[in-house]
Parts: structure tokens; sequence; C-alpha cells
């Protein structure tokens, strides 16, 4: 019997499937992983669930294993970061029949300098003879998949992406108001849950990681993509100028109710606390 590193299988699929609102037609593991229905479940995905870093910044984070994600987001209805994300997708993904394999990478532009470490994690999917990109977990996630292949470009709802081969592995570009951006690097080594629980340690307790060095909260809305951070408040809608300016006082709580960030009362008071001290 073939042990599966992931533990896939402890996945509550039906309960993540319900907080999605999606409904596979065979209803089971049972359905056919086409393409059409990859594109719903990761564009419900990032349209259902946060990115963000709340509970680091509380120094509570659970955890990034599967059932510990799971707890989170689909019984709690709360959002995370990359590792969180794309463990809890592409496990969902594998139980219902789809090639999944998980990645890692760097977020930044390493011909700018701003390359950081081996912590962004992404997942790829091979449907009907492609490669796709699935990227749940990022800041300003796209909100369907992209092919992997060299010089392929994808608009889809008001925003553009395009996908270049680098000697390491694929870089992904997004079309901002100042033309082509990288957003990250990922390659094609193969990642082990190992991988990931070290990604995360490091995120999540060095002390210069920017995950503890400031509040991000991000997620698509109807019409527009918002970040809100412990300071600036940001704004992008397709095809308009993107509206930046500092988070005015006691606009997080209201800011965080429209991004459905569901906290308790305790977590709201420490939560506020942490971000006074961010901008003291």
């Amino acid at each position: 019997m073939t042990v599966d590193p992931w533990d896939v299988a402890r996945l509550d699929l039906g309960g993540y499937l319900a907080r999605l609102e999606v409904t596979p037609e065979a209803g089971s593991d049972g359905s056919a992983p086409t393409r059409e229905l990859l594109d719903e479940l990761h564009e419900a995905h990032v349209r259902t669930f946060t990115f963000d870093n709340v509970d680091v910044l509380l120094e509570q984070h659970p955890g990034v294993g599967l059932e510990a994600v799971q707890a989170k987001f689909v019984g709690r209805g709360r959002g995370g970061y990359c590792f969180e994300h794309s463990t809890l997708f592409a496990a969902a993904l594998q139980r219902l029949g789809y090639d999944v394999r998980r990645r890692l990478g760097r977020v930044g532009d390493p011909d700018a300098g701003t390359q950081q470490g081996r912590t962004h994690m992404v997942v790829e999917v091979a449907v009907d003879g492609q490669r796709l990109l699935c990227d749940p977990g990022f800041g300003m996630s796209r909100l369907r998949p992209i092919v992997l292949a060299d010089g392929a470009e994808d608009s889809y709802g008001g925003w553009s992406y395009r996908v270049r081969r680098t000697p390491g592995g694929w870089a992904l570009d997004r079309e901002s108001d100042r033309g082509w951006e990288v957003t990250h690097t990922t390659d094609d080594l193969d990642v082990l849950p190992v991988d990931v629980v070290m990604g995360h340690h490091y995120t999540s307790t060095f002390p210069t990681s920017h995950f503890r060095n400031g509040l991000m909260v991000a997620r698509h809305l109807p019409g527009r993509h918002v970040v809100v951070t412990h300071e600036a408040l940001t704004i992008r809608r397709p095809g308009e100028p993107t509206e930046h300016r500092e988070l005015g006082d006691g606009e997080l709580d209201e800011w965080l109710a429209t991004l459905g960030v569901r906290l308790t009362d305790d977590e709201r008071r420490r939560l506020a606390a942490r971000v006074a001290a961010l901008r003291s």
C-alpha cells in the first residue's frame, strides 16, 4: 500500500466544495477532471478565501498541515497565505482525480534584485495534455489557471498575465499600470510536505519576515481587487489607474468586514493593538 505524504484522504471534500458553492457533475470523488471544472474551482477558491497573514501577526498560526488548514478555511471560513491555499487546493484537486504537482518558487524580480527566498507555493495541474499553473494563494492571485508554456498570455476578468520560461523554471508576469511586472518565478523540483513546513516556519517566525512585520489582507471583490495593509489601502480595477492611499484611523475594521475576514472579538482586539504598534 502506497502512503500518501499529503494525506489528502483526510480532506472534507464535500465541506470544501460547499464552502465554494461549487457542485461538480458527479458530486463526489468521481467527478471528471476537466479544464472547465478546474477553472470554476480556481476562481471560486480565490473569490471565497482571503489572502492574509492575520494569524502570523497574532502568533497563533495553526500550521500548514491539511487538517489544520481545512479546519481554518472550511470550518471557520478564514483565509491565509500561499502554503495554506495551495495545500488545500491541491488536496481537493487530487481527490477529484486531477494530476497534481506542488511547486515552490520565489516572489519578486531577479533582475531588479527583489527576489525573495523559495517561499511561495503554487499548484501545477496536467489536463488534456497541457500543464497549467494554478496560483490560488498570491496576494494578487490569478482568477483562473494559465498554461505553462513559454510566451503564453491570458486575460480574464480584465487582468492580464503571461508566462515565460526561465533557466530554472517559469516566471509569471502581471500587466500593471507600469507595464509587465514579474510576480514570481517557480521551479520544476518536486516538493515534499517537509519543504512546505520549512518555508512556513521561515515566513511565520523569522524576525525580518515581512509577514511578521506588516498586515496584509487581499481579496478579489466584484469589479475590483482590494489590498489592505496596516498602513495603506490599494484598490485595482480593470482598465483603470490603481487607487492607493493611506489607511485612515478607524478604517481597518470596516475593511476587514468588507473583505470577509472572520475574527473573534479577542482576535479583533489583539489585531487592532498589533496594527497600532506597527503604525507607531
